[in-house]
């Protein structure tokens, strides 16, 4: 039996479902990603290491965001992929810096990254049409 070091009382709200044997008895979780971020262990405590934010939880939304920053900005030197690139971004995210060259073998990766590449440039556009909104000038005449 394995035990899980608990980050918080929460953190079953954010944990892979576990695997099953013959169906019906639960095993083994899938991967130690947790959190907003679904971040590995690992990898984790790089972006601890790397920003000196040793206090930084898996569970906090502000760390999670603040290790995507970091995870973009770190494949952005790595494998060059611009931080623009949500299809790559996201294969690289998904697979870890060293699996993302054999993500071409797999078609459910392929699949999820167009599915987040499609919604990058819906927010794009979405983005494109509020800044031409707001950067009208707009007078008040009393």
């Amino acid at each position: 039996m394995a035990i899980i070091k608990r980050e918080s009382s929460f953190d079953w709200l954010a944990k892979p479902e576990r695997t099953k044997i013959f169906k019906i008895i639960p095993w083994k979780r899938p991967s130690s990603s947790f959190g907003y971020s679904q971040a590995v262990i690992g990898t984790w405590e790089m972006y601890k290491q790397d920003t000196g934010n040793d206090l930084a939880l898996r569970v906090r939304f502000k760390d999670s965001s603040d290790f995507i920053g970091w995870y973009i900005n770190k494949t952005n030197r790595i494998l060059k992929i611009s931080k623009n690139d949500a299809f790559n971004q996201y294969v690289a995210y998904h697979e870890g810096w060293g699996n993302y060259k054999h993500y071409k073998n797999n078609k459910k990766i392929i699949n999820l990254a167009n599915r987040v590449e499609k919604q990058s440039n819906l927010y794009k556009k979405q983005l494109s049409e509020c800044q031409n909104k707001l950067s009208k000038n707009k007078y008040i005449i009393f």
